[in-house]
């Protein structure tokens, strides 16, 4: 991730990071501490203020994005008895094509390799969903499997075949 810094001439400093190929996040700290949040979405777009932080409620903010508070698991550099295996949660898109379907009949192991063990609906969870459990749009699926199979599990929630 690159990131510019540019000097804002009697404001303070503009702080420019490529989130990817388009969108950059824009962070401008004045003088008196205040911070502003933009997304700049696209290079010929202008920039979106997303909120306004005070300089305590960044240092807050950028403890927590640091991991003072929680530190995350790098699941790159992760050593777990499940051998490849991880567990993500996926959502299912409203135009997948297996909505409406039952577990059975989506055939998600056979297809993707991954093992779906819950599913969460608004605020219920269907633990070890049994075969004939509907797949509704948002739903998201607790799954078990590789990187790879993760990626076709994605895929399949995603689009329309």
């Amino acid at each position: 991730m690159t990131v510019y810094e540019t000097e804002v001439p009697g404001v303070g400093r503009k702080f420019e990071l490529e989130i990817d190929d388009d969108r950059r996040l824009v962070v401008v700290i004045h003088h008196d501490g205040k911070r502003e949040v933009y997304l700049r979405p696209s290079p010929e777009a202008d920039s979106e203020r997303l909120f306004t932080l005070s300089g305590d409620e960044a240092r807050k903010l950028g403890s927590i994005l640091d991991g003072a508070y929680f530190q995350p698991v790098e699941l790159d550099d992760a050593q777990v008895p499940l051998g490849e295996a991880i567990m993500e949660w996926h959502t299912v898109g409203a135009d997948a094509d297996i909505v409406g379907a039952t577990l059975e009949e989506c055939a998600v192991r056979q297809r993707t390799g991954t093992s779906l063990i819950a599913i969460q609906r608004g605020g219920d969870t269907i633990p070890n969903p049994p075969a004939d459990t509907v797949i509704e749009p948002g739903d998201t699926v607790v799954a078990l499997g590789t990187r790879e199979e993760h990626g076709d599990l994605a895929a399949l929630l995603a689009a329309e075949e």
